[in-house]
């Protein structure tokens, strides 16, 4: 198994590379069927765990667009480093007046490359859209963001998860979760990644427990295995929903410090669960990122 964790292009609040090793290390030994995101986001963890078949969906379309066009190669290493080349000379001549042109060109448009450009060059990597599906993320106020050295290592990543989506059948679709659900079938492995109940939701991301309770009821009865990626609790309060609908399953837990908000007061630790439909025994071993896993439930 490799245990190096690759960062996808894409960034966002949330993302899930620290857990990555802690996912990859529960999924059964005898998986060959195909892997189904629900909830890709930017796509960390599908591929790190590079499957040869996998299905991506989300309900935000920009996101499917972008992983589209690599898989169809409309965007190649090579034109994103023209792009970024380009855009970033300009950013630095002119300042975050240029930033807010890409923002207006791309609510326009929804340019693929553009929606690069905003995600690494807003505020704080983060993805958000007003409920017009407008990008209103401001300046991250730092016009030599795309020196040689960054456009070097988006263009990297790009080249890695061409490579992986080359070597397998990969499938994007924007889509609700319940739609995607529908597609699995028995030996596959579902991996859901679904907005923080109570805590981060946007435009795209809308998140109550109406749809919590739907998530469970579809999860309660695919014919395959799944994992889902939840939080457990922080300093402050539980999720209410770990007692009322997932205790029935296998709950692993592990501590995480989130980076998310301006504020130092808003960055802080939160346990993670992660929720199968099976019994998961954790093949890490003196992995930096994880801490210890503790086995809270098993499933009845």
């Amino acid at each position: 198994m490799n245990r190096v964790t690759k960062v996808p292009p894409i960034k966002s609040q949330g993302i899930k590379t620290k857990l990555v090793p802690w996912i990859k290390s529960i999924l059964p030994s005898d998986f060959r069927g195909k892997w189904i995101e629900p909830f890709m986001g930017t796509g960390v963890v599908a591929f790190n765990v590079a499957p040869p078949s996998a299905l991506l969906c989300d309900t935000n379309p920009h996101l499917i667009n972008f992983y589209s066009q690599i898989a169809t190669k409309q965007i190649t290493p090579s034109n994103a480093k023209a792009y970024l080349v380009k855009e970033g000379d300009l950013l630095l001549s002119k300042g975050e007046d240029h930033y807010y042109y890409i923002r207006d060109r791309f609510n326009d448009g929804h340019a693929p490359l553009d929606f690069l450009f905003l995600n690494r060059a807003g505020f704080n990597g983060m993805i958000r859209f007003n409920r017009k599906g407008g990008f209103n993320i401001p300046f991250c106020r730092k016009p030599t963001r795309f020196a040689q050295a960054y456009v070097t290592k988006i263009v990297n990543q790009i080249a890695w998860v061409s490579a992986v989506i080359e070597t397998g059948d990969y499938t994007f679709v924007c889509q609700d979760f319940q739609q995607t659900l529908k597609a699995a079938g028995d030996g596959d492995i579902i991996y859901c990644d679904p907005p923080y109940i109570g805590r981060h939701v946007d435009y795209f991301n809308s998140w109550d427990a109406g749809c919590e309770q739907r998530l469970f009821d579809m999860l309660d009865s695919v014919p395959c295995k799944f994992i889902l990626s939840t939080w457990h609790h922080n300093d402050y309060r539980a999720n209410e929903f770990i007692d009322s609908l997932w205790s029935k399953y296998s709950i692993l837990t592990k501590e995480h410090f989130y980076h998310v908000g301006a504020s130092e007061d808003n960055r802080n630790p939160m346990v993670e669960a992660l929720i199968t439909s099976f019994v998961a025994q954790s093949r890490l071993t003196a992995v930096p990122q994880v801490d210890q896993l503790t086995l809270l439930s098993e499933p009845a």
